[in-house]
Order: structure tokens, then C-alpha cells, then sequence
């Protein structure tokens, strides 16, 4: 019920990532829960281009997820193994338009998932499926909220901005942290009540977004 991925028994889904690094939740519960395989690879094979395109072929990998640095350089690199998979989602940091470009001229991966969300809204919050018009861009949009999740664009006031100006953006719903261990004065500061859902809480993420 993510809205963004229908995981299945036949997904092989690759792990690529630290077992502390909180994209591991959906590299491991997504094959999981839906009956898949697990692909786990190391750290060694991962950063090698060569040899991590081999292993995603030998091993039949149909889901992936890579940070956006690296997404960005293997897009250079072994772009047409990356457009044999079912599923690549990427993010973490500001992404790169000719990056997805590069990739989408090789007709694949079926769906390429750019993916945002801060650690405190585990995994991600929002997710867009990307094709060939972002090539009139100038970024790349972080588009719209997976299952359970809400996301408000406020100003200084704590009002909802207009539709095209920029706010900041918050997060809500099932996704969001209840804090951060031991710090109750920063925990204050970054997760607040919701004046929109009763019950529910807000993260105050610091990026500043706008509607389009």
C-alpha cells in the first residue's frame, strides 16, 4: 500500500545499503513481506562499476535504490544494466537532470522513482516518477506523498503558502520519527503538534519547496 511500487514474490531487490542507513528498511522488508529474495552485495562490489553491473545482471536484480551521487556516476557508467531493472529509485541530495536524461535515452528501467525524505520520515515522504519531460527542467521535482504520509508547504507564520510561492516544507503521518533520543530540547524545535490533523505530528524538515 506504498503507492509507488507493487512488490511481488518474483522482485529481487537489492541491498546495497548499511544495515544503519534507513533505506535498509525497504531493501529488506520489501522483498520480505511480498515473498521476494533479498539480494544482499557488498560494499566492495557496490562502489566497483564493472562489477556491480555483473552482479545485478547474474543475480537478476529487479529493484534498486542508490544514493543520488551515485546514481548520478553510474548513470555514466553502466546506464544500460540500470535500464534492465523493474525498479530504481534514487535520492538523498539535490538531483541532477542530465543524470536521468542519460538514463531515460536507454529506454529503462521500467520505472525510475526519484525519492525524498529526511531520516526523520523513514524512508521517504515523497516520491515522483520520472520520464522524458523533465528534460525542459531545471530540477527534478520530489513530487507527491506516499500512503500515510502528508506534506504542507507553510510560511513563517505557520499558514499554508500560495499555490506557486515557496514554503517550507513539513511532514506528517505514520512515517515521522518521535524524536530524537536523549535531545528533548531539539526534539521541541523540529517535531511539532499538527494544526491541520488532530493527533498528528509534524516535522519541520528546514527545505524549501514550492506547488507546480
Amino acid at each position: 500500500n506504498n503507492g509507488y511500487a507493487q512488490f511481488s514474490s518474483s522482485d529481487r531487490v537489492a541491498w546495497v545499503g548499511n544495515p544503519a542507513f534507513d533505506i535498509s528498511t525497504l531493501e529488506v522488508w520489501a522483498p520480505l513481506l511480498h515473498g521476494g529474495c533479498i539480494i544482499a552485495l557488498d560494499a566492495t562490489t557496490v562502489i566497483n562499476p564493472s562489477n556491480f553491473a555483473k552482479s545485478l545482471e547474474q543475480q537478476r536484480v529487479t529493484t534498486l535504490f542508490l544514493t543520488t551521487a551515485l546514481f548520478n556516476q553510474y548513470t555514466s557508467s553502466i546506464a544500460p544494466t540500470l535500464a534492465q531493472l523493474k525498479y530504481l529509485l534514487c535520492g538523498g541530495e539535490v538531483s541532477d537532470v542530465p543524470s536521468f536524461l542519460r538514463l531515460l535515452r536507454e529506454e529503462g528501467p521500467v520505472r525510475l522513482i526519484h525519492c525524498y525524505g529526511p531520516t526523520e520520515t523513514t524512508t521517504f515522504a515523497t516520491v515522483c516518477e520520472i520520464a522524458q519531460s523533465v528534460g525542459g527542467l531545471a530540477s527534478i521535482p520530489i513530487g507527491r506523498p506516499i500512503a500515510n504520509t502528508r506534506v504542507y508547504l507553510l510560511d513563517g507564520h505557520g499558514g499554508p503558502v500560495p499555490f506557486g510561492a515557496v514554503g517550507e516544507l513539513y511532514v506528517g503521518g505514520a512515517g515521522v520519527a518521535r524524536g530524537y533520543l536523549n535531545r528533548p530540547d531539539l526534539t521541541a524545535e523540529r517535531f511539532i503538534a499538527s494544526p491541520f490533523v488532530e493527533g498528528d505530528r509534524l516535522y519541520k524538515t528546514g527545505d524549501l519547496a514550492r506547488y507546480l
